[in-house]
């Protein structure tokens, strides 16, 4: 589920936040999309589960795979749109000034400039967006539910390890307890090998540039 929450929510919060920073100078729509975005940022995330149980499950009649997916590119879109915006923002305008003095067009200096001289830190963005979505328990028992089985079918509820690490934990029994403790490094441990090898590829790319 979060693997597929970020395929979806990434080039969403990139390519808006790309809009806000480079090509909604003007206009309503900008400040209404910040102003929105905002109150995604700030919104519980259980809210978020109860929004999609209302909107998504209770008219499918049943918890899915794919409302806790929708759950989470609703809480993964605004961080990855609000680090993109933000880096955008702090590439020199020099950059910008010299490409369209060579009469490149808008979207040419966003791709091939902007995106070069900020990439690094839009999947910094990305990923604390990963490590945000991973552990993140509060919106599924509302939409993905959980299963005992391991499952792949997403129109049916899906095991996952947050909410499967709840009553591990809170079970009196410390077989259970050690298995919920194994669920929670597991989850840190992935974040981590995702933020290492991240490094290690831009310092790769870094030193060929």
């Amino acid at each position: 589920m979060s693997s597929i929450a970020t395929l979806i929510g990434t080039p969403i919060g990139i390519l808006t936040g790309t809009y806000l920073a480079e090509f909604g100078k003007r206009g309503w729509l900008a400040p209404s999309t910040r102003f929105i975005n905002d109150i995604l940022l700030s919104a519980p995330f259980i809210v978020i589960g109860l929004f999609i149980y209302s909107s998504v499950v209770t008219r499918m009649h049943h918890f899915s795979g794919w409302a806790g997916v929708l759950s989470l590119t609703i809480i993964i879109i605004p961080v990855v749109i609000r680090t993109t915006e933000s880096l955008l923002n702090l590439v020199p305008s020099s950059l910008r000034e010299a490409a369209a003095a060579l009469a490149d067009p808008q979207w040419k200096i966003t791709v091939k400039i902007i995106y070069k001289a900020s990439s690094a830190g839009i999947m910094t963005g990305i990923l604390l967006a990963i490590a945000r979505i991973s552990g993140e328990t509060a919106p599924l028992p509302f939409t993905a539910l959980n299963n005992q089985f391991m499952s792949l079918d997403m129109n049916q509820p899906i095991a996952n390890l947050p909410v499967t690490i709840f009553p591990f934990a809170m079970s009196p029994y410390n077989s259970w307890q050690d298995l919920a403790w194994q669920g929670a490094l597991i989850i840190t441990a992935g974040v981590l090998i995702l933020n290492i090898l991240a490094r290690v590829i831009f310092r790769q790319k870094g030193s060929h540039n």
